[in-house]
Order: structure tokens, then sequence, then C-alpha cells
């Protein structure tokens, strides 16, 4: 239903633009069939819109002569909405978008009525959302640019991309179907010729980016979120138990969003638990707490939290006779 309201609003700005357009060209331009370009028609009739149509090489559907749409009316929590939003493009998606969307801001402080624009004004002061990059994208912003057209102009890109599992710089050519913001990072999703699979690409990780003239068709059946629920990379295939000490047991409560299960002791101890995608992942999650969480299982990360601790304490182990002398760690 949200689709048929939105592609009435957008028929109503069509015949408005523009008077006698064929029922063709607004189908295209709406991206239906013809039969159900004239079912919309009834719908505007049936809501008192005043649609009429003419016959002819000069004739089509028009609006009735100075009809025009009603004001933008926004309750003043809508008003917020839609400045949050707008807020949130700017910030996801950096200089791409920041002159429309303060292009759009702009409007909207001069279309709505004070008390929106009060409650606007309200939520610039207090309600933000900011730094939700892990790094300065800025650099990244023509690359961004040119996945953004190719998944728009559905064309074919040529990479070179280096993975954490391969360093070394591997050349690929993409359908590129999707760009992603997740985990404070920007993705790619596509299909990729040299694995013949769906694959995504960590943006910075694109070392090279050529936007090929070769189009491609997005399957129909292809949904971005369903994908991103299931990748196979992403989802948990150890589970994990630790227990935090007493002292640490506040870490552990503060993080609460990142465990499958919290049981508190009667000693003060805290016991979690969550799955991780590779032993790698949960070896660096565990470091992170250093002395103030154990491993209960599984036994394999045991064992090499112990061999990574030990590689730590070698890269800063200092001879203290050579401290107590005065001397320099290097010596």
């Amino acid at each position: 239903m949200a689709n048929t309201a939105t592609r009435l609003i957008s028929l109503i700005m069509l015949l408005q633009r523009r008077p006698n357009q064929k029922a063709a060209e607004l189908a295209g331009e709406l991206g239906v069939s013809i039969r159900t370009l004239h079912r919309y028609i009834e719908m505007l009739d049936e809501m008192g819109i005043p649609v009429y149509s003419e016959r002819g090489p000069y004739g089509g559907f028009s609006l009735v002569r100075g009809y025009k749409m009603p004001p933008l009316v926004l309750t003043p929590e809508e008003a917020v909405a839609v400045y949050l939003g707008t807020s949130l493009v700017e910030e996801m998606w950096g200089q791409l978008y920041r002159e429309a969307a303060q292009g759009a801001l702009a409007k909207l402080d001069h279309v709505l009525p004070d008390e929106q624009r009060h409650e606007i004004a309200w939520a610039r002061r207090t309600l933000l959302a900011t730094h939700m990059h892990r790094a300065d994208y800025t650099s990244l912003a023509p690359v961004l640019e040119k996945l953004r057209r190719a998944t728009r102009e559905r064309r074919r890109v040529m990479l070179v991309y280096r993975s954490r599992s391969q360093p070394e710089p591997l050349r690929r050519e993409v359908n590129p179907y999707a760009l992603v913001h997740r985990w404070g990072w920007w993705y790619m999703i596509g299909y990729c010729h040299l694995r013949a699979d769906i694959r995504s690409f960590r943006v910075d990780r694109i070392v090279e980016l050529i936007l090929g003239d070769e189009t491609f068709n997005t399957p129909a059946d292809f949904d971005v979120r369903a994908y991103l629920s299931t990748e196979p990379h992403t989802q948990p295939r150890v589970a994990v138990r630790l227990r935090f000490t007493p002292e640490g047991a506040l870490l552990a409560l503060d993080d609460r969003a990142m465990w499958d299960s919290v049981d508190e002791g009667d000693d003060g101890s805290v016991e979690v638990s969550f799955g991780a995608p590779n032993l790698a992942w949960a070896v660096r999650a565990v470091l992170y707490y250093g002395s103030q969480a154990e491993v209960l299982a599984p036994e394999e990360l045991r064992y090499l939290v112990c061999e990574q601790s030990r590689a730590v304490a070698a890269l800063y182990d200092m001879k203290i006779e050579t401290l107590l002398n005065g001397g320099t760690s290097d010596e």
C-alpha cells in the first residue's frame, strides 16, 4: 500500500507539472503497466482529484486547470522524523548528498508552519546522530560516487581489491547490486564474476575502480536485506562462553548488547555467551577485556588466547635489571 500511495502522489505531481500526457508515458514514469495506470486514475477520481482525458494526437491525461496539491501537512513528530532522516543522509553519505540534504531542510523551513519549525529547531539542538563512521571517508567520496552511479545505471565495474585473507590485490569484475553502510564501514554487494557468486566488498579496500560500459540486470529475486541476514562470513560459527571476574563484572554489564546471554553469579562474577564468526575474531574480542575475562569454552579458544597473550607479552618484554640500571628498553 505504501508503494501505491507514493505512486499516486507521484502521478499527481507528474500531471501537475505537464498536462496532456499519454497513458504510456505516465506508466513508464511510474514503472507500472498501462492497466495499472488506469486503475490509479480511477483511484484519484474516487479521492476527488479532478483528472480528465482528451482524445487525439495532442490529447492525454490532465488535471483540471488551476488544481494544485494541498500544502505540505506534517505533525510536529513527522516533521522531526523528516529532519532526522535528512540529517542521517548527510551524516552517512557526506559530500555526495550534503547539498541535497541541506536543500531539503531549507525547503522544509520555508513551507512548514511555526509549530513544526519550532519542533525541528528543538530537535536540531537536542537530537543528534554523529560519528557513525569508523574513519574519515572523505577520500572515498570519488569511489562511492562511481559505485552509486554504477548501481543506479546497472553498469559493471572493474576493480582491484585487497581482502583481509588475500593481502595481494586481485582484479575483479563485479555487477554492483547495492551499497550498504554496516558496522561503521561502507560495503558494495554484488555479483563477482571471479567467484561466480554474490560477494561483499569493503569499499575502503578497493585499490582501483573503473566504471565499465557493460550493463547487467539485477536478479528479480535479489533482496539485499535477506542476503545480509544470511551472509556466510557474518554468521556465528563459534559458540563462546566467558566468565568476568567480580572486578570486571561492570564491563560485561555495560556491554550487555554484545552477549546472547548474561548470568550474574552470587560472588559478583558474570558469565556471558556470544557467537563469533570465527576463532580469530573471538580471540580479538576476548583480548579486549584483558585479565578481566576468562574463556570457559571452547577449549581451542582458550589455547589461542593463551598463545596470543604470550606473543604480546614477549613483544613488550623488558629486562627489569636493565630498567633498574637506567638503561633503555632497546639495549
